[in-house]
């Protein structure tokens, strides 16, 4: 997933494809040209690199980025960064702490810049959380089994530090609902955009009308 998704309209209809098959419209096959207001815009990608957001649920795929769709069978792994960038995350080995290997993830910041209190408050508290028995490697099985695991630490640390704040915590649900499934939901648009236009070297967005009667252009 390393070519550059960009959109434009042309023929009435917004068309996807990647940043190198711009001269030929793929509905009238003929050369486009643009004006200043028309020209094709990059579709920024939904992935970031883990070590450079602070403070942020982070959900990252050992197989890559292209396997972070709402529909993947794979299964996701999902941490916790510090303000510099090291992601803590539950794994059968207990905590890890992670310099690299979240570069293509899915990062949710949950402490904004103007909070710097806060944020140093968060790396003292990650590294004491981390250290507490029930993560322990000897913990994960049982932990595994109540559905917790890599989500459950990660959410358990939220809540704690929700509560330092006299925030109330969150579900899991209320968590998933408000927070991840908006950008999770984000993610599997773009990668199927994106998989249409490897396929078969566009995508045309389909209009209100079709979404509505649930009809999609090839």
């Amino acid at each position: 997933m390393e070519e550059t998704l960009v959109k434009y309209k042309h023929c009435g209809q917004k068309i996807y494809v990647f940043s190198d098959r711009v001269r030929v419209c793929p509905i009238c096959r003929h050369t486009v040209s643009f004006g200043l207001l028309d020209a094709p815009v990059v579709v920024p990608a939904p992935f970031t690199n883990g070590h450079r957001v602070a403070c942020a649920f982070t959900i990252g795929s050992a197989l890559g980025p292209a396997h972070l769709g709402e529909w993947s069978d794979s299964e996701l792994h999902v941490g916790i960064s510090n303000s510099a960038g090291l992601v803590f995350s539950y794994t059968l080995a207990g905590v890890r702490q992670d310099a690299t290997g979240w570069e293509r993830s899915v990062c949710i910041q949950l402490v904004p810049p103007c909070r710097p209190a806060l944020e140093e408050s968060w790396d003292a508290e990650i590294q004491r959380f981390s250290l507490r028995p029930e993560w322990s490697s000897e913990r994960f099985e049982e932990q595994r089994e109540f559905g917790s695991c890599c989500y459950g630490f990660a959410l358990s640390f939220i809540n704690h530090i929700r509560s330092l704040d006299n925030k109330a915590g969150l579900s899991r649900d209320e968590f998933t609902r408000r927070l991840v499934s908006p950008h999770m939901s984000s993610v599997s648009r773009y990668i199927q955009v994106h998989r249409a236009v490897s396929q078969q070297g566009f995508f045309i967005h389909p209009s209100e009308e079709q979404q509505e009667l649930g009809i999609h252009p090839p």
